[in-house]
């Protein structure tokens, strides 16, 4: 069984540090993530067995109360997501890219797991709302058949939540600017 990961994010920076330690006091598991994203929310992201992220999700959320906006729990995630999330992967440019965007963080974390779990893709990064007004986007490349099956699967998943902001698929990309999406 692999690692399982979860995240809080929150409408406020303070009520994130508060759920964030919420978090690490309830269950054995790692910090991933926990910073301020833009405009003023905060995202933790923690590691571990299901059972662990399961409390610390449910102890974060429960702290954060009404300044929760989304919560996500992945009981296996894909290896490459991690990586992604930290930006310490730069995989090879291949034959098309696919950016998809959404409205939350914890989304995007869903969605990269849904694209490399669908598709071989390789995972280039989970950007969590640095800049991007609370909004987020992930960045596969890969064969264009491969990289529009793992955009589609990831629509399809996140199509409930109402969560998807925009997915593209561009086949042969500038080698400039996939080098600036590094």
């Amino acid at each position: 069984m692999g690692v399982s990961i979860g995240a809080v994010e929150l409408n406020s920076v303070a009520a994130g540090v508060v759920a964030g330690d919420a978090m690490l006091k309830a269950a054995d598991v790692d910090l991933v993530v926990a910073q301020p994203t833009c405009p003023g929310k905060f995202i933790v992201i923690v590691a571990g067995d299901t059972a662990g992220v399961e409390t610390a999700v449910a102890a974060g959320k429960a702290e954060g109360r009404d300044k929760v906006v989304d919560t996500m729990l992945i009981p296996s995630v894909a290896g490459e997501v991690i990586p992604a999330i930290m930006r310490t992967s730069a995989p090879e440019q291949r034959e098309a890219v696919g950016v998809i965007e959404t409205f939350s963080l914890a989304s995007a974390v869903l969605a990269a797991d849904y694209a490399v779990k669908s598709a071989a893709v390789d995972l280039i990064e989970v950007r969590l709302g640095r800049g991007l007004g609370g909004k987020a986007f992930v960045v596969v490349t890969g064969k264009v058949s491969d990289v529009s099956t793992a955009a589609d699967y990831a629509r399809a998943r996140l199509a409930k939540e109402g969560m998807v902001l925009n997915i593209t698929v561009v086949p042969s990309l500038h080698p400039d600017l996939y080098q600036a999406l590094l």
